[in-house]
């Protein structure tokens, strides 16, 4: 696959709030893609969080909810006041809900996070990420300047993020994106019918202007998105097939929890599914309740999968029959759990039993205990309840032996 050097060392430098010098190049051509470096940084604010592989807790991720779907994700943060543990420039790039490679300002090289990412890609292609993390880390800082007193901010604590990158869906339907805001704020977001810039707000008209402006980089920006940011992708879920796309199925239980007000909160818990992926609702007499479920979202377990949790408040008076329906790509058909009232009489059942024979198996290994205690003073393995054991004579000299009867 070309490398966007040829494309950048021609882009336009036309006025802009920032510039790249029509002559920069990285050290190496990769055959694989290199995210293209715009002619100006691109501006975006996320939750911290989103740096964290575990936490993709940023709206921007939304669409990996969609089933059948793969993306790549690059997303760029630079912060003004960076913090312990919280570098002021990094770069992390996702395949689907995998970080593939990492750089920060601290570690001032980008390497890869899985094994079979490093595995796959040699020396020439991690400089070569290398130098466009470092590029990038140059605008952003000059970023934070240049909109501080666009905004007439003074100094204090303010982030940029941005990201991009494109989804490829089990159709081969393509989509691309580019999302940008500025401390939390939206800034600037690609239209790519019309490979224009959407404005959230008055300080970016000055940008979008520009911005539309410079058509050949649009251009080069659509071809990165619908063709080489594709490919990329393609390679990329070819390396770790074994592990982006593979299937296992979830569990579900169902369990519920009485309040003072005479309402049952009813909860499924959903674990041990990859893909990321999922559908669970309550369903009422077969009647999705979905306006009157709350959910807890979904959350990474150690082992590389995920779980969720869906609850929803009942009136136990109201018969009617309730059960966690469960969509997931790795089932053939829906899982369905049912709620049964008395499930938890059947564990109190369940747990008096146990303890009861706990407690006789206690009991029991006491007694035995005593008895060979007991024993261990008797005479001839036997014990006189009615006094104390009468010692044997031992006539060994003689050859016979006389007990007292």
């Amino acid at each position: 696959m070309e490398s966007y050097s040829k494309d950048l060392g021609q882009s336009r430098t036309q006025s802009s709030l920032f510039s790249l010098s029509p002559d920069a190049s990285p050290p190496s051509k990769s055959p694989h893609l290199t995210p293209r470096a715009r002619t100006r940084p691109v501006l975006c604010s996320c939750s911290w969080q989103t740096l964290s592989p575990g936490l993709l807790l940023s709206p921007l991720f939304s669409r990996w909810s969609q089933p059948g779907l793969h993306s790549r994700r690059i997303l760029d943060t630079v912060v003004s006041e960076p913090g312990l543990g919280r570098p002021w420039y990094s770069r992390v790039v996702y395949v689907d809900d995998q970080v593939i490679y990492v750089y920060t300002s601290e570690m001032q090289r980008a390497e890869p996070r899985p094994v079979w990412m490093a595995q796959n890609e040699g020396p020439e292609f991690w400089d070569e990420m290398t130098w466009w993390a470092q590029r990038h880390q140059k605008w952003f800082r000059a970023s934070l300047n240049t909109l501080g007193q666009l905004y007439n901010q003074s100094k204090g604590f303010h982030i940029i993020q941005v990201i991009s990158g494109c989804d490829l869906r089990e159709d081969n339907v393509i989509q691309g994106f580019y999302q940008d805001s500025y401390d939390g704020r939206d800034f600037l977001t690609l239209d790519k019918e019309t490979m224009t810039w959407v404005a959230a707000d008055i300080g970016a008209q000055i940008t979008k202007r520009r911005w539309d402006a410079e058509v050949l980089d649009n251009q080069q920006w659509k071809r990165y998105l619908e063709e080489d940011c594709i490919s990329w992708l393609r390679s990329s879920l070819e390396y770790g097939n074994e592990t982006l796309q593979r299937k296992v199925r979830p569990t579900a239980r169902v369990n519920d929890r009485s309040s003072h007000d005479g309402l049952t909160t009813l909860s499924c818990k959903v674990s041990g599914f990859y893909p990321r992926d999922i559908t669970v609702t309550w369903l009422k007499n077969g009647e999705s309740r979905q306006q009157e479920t709350y959910s807890e979202g979904i959350l990474p377990n150690g082992d590389g999968t995920y779980q969720t949790w869906v609850t929803m408040e009942i009136d136990p008076k109201i018969k009617a029959h309730y059960s966690c329906h469960v969509a997931h790509e790795s089932l053939l058909e829906p899982l369905s759990v049912s709620w049964e009232p008395n499930n938890n009489l059947i564990y109190i059942v369940a747990g008096v039993i146990t303890a009861v024979v706990l407690i006789g198996v206690i009991i029991g290994v006491v007694i035995w205990k005593k008895k060979r205690q007991v024993k261990n003073l008797g005479w001839g393995g036997s014990l006189d309840l009615l006094g104390p054991a009468h010692t044997p004579k031992d006539n060994s000299s003689t050859g016979t032996s006389v007990s007292t009867v």
